[in-house]
């Protein structure tokens, strides 16, 4: 590696900040059967929560005055098993269904969701 390339990235993790980390964490656990791995600090109200999904992590950050519902410009896209097995747990769950899965052309189905904080989520599937 020569002095001006610089090194690869080890990982990518994606961190939501929330005014709710609670609200959130029971979302994407409850979904997606995230199990948190790291909490700052051990004791008291939280800041950062590290949860994993299958070999990837979701950081939640929490911060009182963020606002939510706000447009994003990034989206998380998360693989599972069964995406329309999911979509009737995302409202009682705090989340919003888009609109019904679809198949692609590029050989996934797509269901286009909202996280309680109003973040883009899409489930997809190799099909």
């Amino acid at each position: 590696m020569s002095a001006t390339t610089p090194a690869a990235p080890a990982a990518i993790q994606p961190v939501i900040v929330t005014p709710d980390v609670d609200r959130l964490q029971a979302f994407y656990r409850d979904l997606l059967g995230a199990e948190e791995f790291t909490r700052v600090p051990e004791e008291g109200p939280v800041f950062f929560l590290g949860l994993r999904l299958g070999d990837s992590e979701l950081g939640i950050v929490a911060d009182k005055g963020v606002a939510t519902g706000t447009p994003t410009r990034i989206l998380l896209s998360i693989v599972v098993k069964d995406v329309d097995q999911l979509l009737d747990r995302v409202a009682p769950l705090g989340g919003k269904v888009l609109g019904p899965a679809n198949d692609m052309p590029w050989g996934h189905r797509v269901a286009h969701i909202e996280d309680p904080d109003g973040n883009a989520v899409n489930l997809t599937q190799p099909i």
